[in-house]
């Protein structure tokens, strides 16, 4: 593995405008991501982490963004829109948590996943042909028919097996995957998180992962950054982090998490203000 970053940010600062004056959401994030690694930003809603995935990538046209925020050794910040939309589903994949809602409902399968693939100028055969071999790769069963099926024909874990194969398909270097398996039962959302593992391992991907599911952390990432009120609060592999974390905030998010044989009469922890450990009901 690499010792340059993939991805570099620092001082990451996203604010919006409000009538009374832009209100910031993200304080100074730095964050680094080799190729190949698998990160995972974590933190309870409205902890910043998807603010600032999404603005990696500058999705919110509303969102002011200062800092750094390096892809290859390219400051991100600097570029025009044209060349942004060359990066977004080229250099850089993303995956929504809402399947259904990624996908035009009046777009078959197998267009919506050759569709990167034509922008970039790849003969019409060619990217379907690429675009039914993933599908299968992903476990789409006899993918070369089911390609010309709409997305309200296919189940939740299948449509986001689709959203993988649209963000995978231009080969990008770094995946930014945003709560992919929320909406999922226990087993599909383990298939789906095996196949991202496997997809990475194949072509060296780096995946940055957002979620506030501390389990999904342990057995997927190898570092972890934890967020709290759009602050980065602690930093470290996963291991570090379970076993040997620093913060209070932390602490109090692996105490708060449910444990099979604990004492199911004890109460819950509670996260404070302060992000300190108490007892809830």
């Amino acid at each position: 593995m690499s010792t340059d970053p993939l991805l570099r940010v620092r001082d990451l600062r996203v604010s919006y405008p409000t009538p009374a004056g832009p209100a910031q959401v993200v304080h100074g994030v730095d964050l680094d991501l080799a190729p190949g690694e698998r990160v995972a930003l974590v933190g309870e809603s409205g902890s910043g982490k998807s603010v600032t995935a999404r603005a990696v990538l500058r999705l919110d046209p509303d969102a002011r963004l200062s800092g750094r925020i390096e892809l290859e050794g390219v400051d991100l910040l600097k570029l025009p829109p044209r060349r942004m939309r060359e990066i977004r589903g080229g250099r850089v994949g993303l995956v929504f948590q809402d399947p259904l809602a990624s996908l035009n409902p009046v777009m078959t399968i197998g267009r919506q996943v050759m569709q990167p693939l034509l922008i970039r100028g790849v003969p019409r055969k060619v990217a379907r042909r690429r675009a039914v071999d993933l599908l299968e790769r992903l476990g789409v069963r006899d993918a070369e028919h089911r390609a010309d099926d709409y997305p309200h024909q296919f189940s939740g874990g299948m449509r986001q097996r689709v959203v993988i194969a649209i963000a995978v398909i231009a080969e990008p270097a770094l995946l930014i995957a945003d709560e992919p398996t929320t909406a999922l039962d226990v087993r599909v959302q383990a298939r789906v998180l095996e196949l991202l593992r496997e997809l990475a391992d194949e072509r060296g991907m780096s995946i940055l992962l957002i979620t506030h599911d501390l389990g999904i952390v342990a057995g997927f990432a190898q570092r972890a950054v934890v967020m709290r009120h759009g602050r980065p609060v602690e930093t470290g592999t996963v291991e570090q982090i379970y076993t040997a974390p620093r913060d209070p905030y932390t602490k109090a998010l692996l105490a708060a998490v449910p444990r099979i044989g604990g004492d199911v009469t004890r109460p819950l922890a509670v996260i404070g203000a302060a992000g300190e450990e108490k007892e809830g009901s």
